[in-house]
């Protein structure tokens, strides 16, 4: 009776050590939530929040609610895939706000030293081929390739005077969760052979492609890089219906791409999804 009594207290005691769940997206899950265009939020299974691309308070795509940019909440990492302006975005602001680092090319992240519109603190520097754990062990961000480019609109608060400025060279970004889950932000691109090398390398299970056409891939070529070349387990079509321009839409995207393994979530901005 005694020695069951005090295995009783231990198995208690050993349930109260236990350190509480972490938080996430869906209990633990990874949670997405498109912004339009190429901004996306993630939401990591321990609980992490990372920005990619988050144009909101000038996007004519992201909802009212979230053009306040509290509305994103603490934001622990910011990734810009290149300079432009609809990626760019509201990046700045974000990393102020949140004293949160802005990670994306070098030469962009430089200019914004050589500004000193950042620290270096807050625009540190890397590049292709670099992998960084920026949120300790468990998160890694690999920068690769993009086939685009990335010049730096600036205006000189002092002077009004439009400049363009350094802004290195466009990058995607393969984005790797505390759980294994493989995120690869294509970021702005058109085709490049090296898609197949990042796929073979990197196998993820998410690819967020540009569909839009005209400055990035058709929807033929997005489905051509997703069938033959990436062959990611799901994938999300963005970067498209901003602008009259970007005239590519998911069904096109879907009918092209034919029989596939990939599994296609089409969302409206301000739409969730999770894995």
């Amino acid at each position: 009776m005694i020695g069951m009594l005090v295995a009783a207290l231990l198995v208690a005691q050993a349930g109260q050590q236990q350190p509480p769940p972490q938080g996430g997206g869906a209990k633990g899950k990874v949670e997405l939530l498109w912004l339009g265009q190429s901004a996306f939020r993630i939401t990591t299974p321990g609980g992490k929040v990372i920005m990619v691309d988050p144009w909101l308070t000038k996007n004519p795509k992201t909802p009212q609610q979230y053009k306040d940019l509290d509305s994103m909440g603490k934001v622990d990492l910011i990734l810009v895939t290149h300079a432009h302006g609809d990626h760019f975005g509201d990046s700045v602001e974000l990393a102020k706000k949140n004293n949160a680092p802005l990670w994306g090319p070098a030469g962009m992240n430089q200019t914004l030293q050589t500004l000193k519109v950042l620290t270096p603190e807050l625009a540190p520097r890397m590049n292709k081929g670099g992998t960084i754990e920026p949120l300790g062990p468990g998160i890694k961000i690999t920068m690769v390739h993009a086939e685009h480019s990335s010049e730096l609109a600036w205006t000189d608060p002092e002077t009004k005077k439009a400049e363009v400025l350094v802004g290195g060279e466009p990058v995607g970004f393969i984005i790797q969760l505390e759980n294994g889950f493989k995120i690869y932000h294509m970021g702005d691109t058109g085709l490049f052979g090296d898609m197949k090398m990042i796929g073979d390398r990197f196998k993820p299970d998410l690819l967020l492609i540009p569909i839009g056409g005209h400055f990035v891939l058709s929807p033929e070529d997005a489905a051509y890089a997703t069938r033959e070349l990436i062959k990611p387990k799901n994938a999300i079509p963005m970067h498209y219906g901003t602008i009259p321009q970007l005239k590519g839409t998911p069904e096109e995207y879907q009918r092209a791409l034919g029989k596939t393994s990939t599994k296609v979530k089409v969302l409206q901005p301000g739409d969730k999804a999770t894995f």
